[in-house]
């Protein structure tokens, strides 16, 4: 990755957190820091059939600068772009090295 001109896209992160819904403490997912610059590259598509329905997902890598902030997050966390809810699977160093960007990769149900 060659500079920040790439990192196109806005993502929103996400964390799971304990709120007082007026009845006692239950579990939201709520924004978690300001939206973040990435890099979508999407890999793959698929389709499955379960218990009688069609699920569709994608695959993607979402390529962001690495803060203090970015390298807190875990697959614990989720994010939001583009209209989708994305479930982080995973988190590393990307390619170029240098502690300089992480690669995110994290899935998104399609179907609605």
């Amino acid at each position: 990755m060659s500079g920040a001109a790439k990192l196109d896209r806005r993502v929103q992160f996400q964390r799971f957190t304990l709120v007082d819904d007026g009845f006692g403490m239950t579990e939201v997912w709520a924004d978690h820091g300001s939206p973040v610059s990435a890099l979508r590259t999407d890999v793959s598509d698929m389709e499955k059939a379960t218990a009688g329905s069609i699920e569709a997902s994608l695959l993607s890598r979402f390529v962001v600068r690495s803060t203090g902030f970015t390298r807190d997050l875990d697959p614990k966390d989720r994010l939001t772009q583009g209209g989708l809810t994305w479930n982080i699977l995973g988190i590393k160093e990307a390619k170029d090295g240098r502690h300089r960007f992480l690669e995110i990769t994290a899935r998104a149900r399609t179907d609605g």
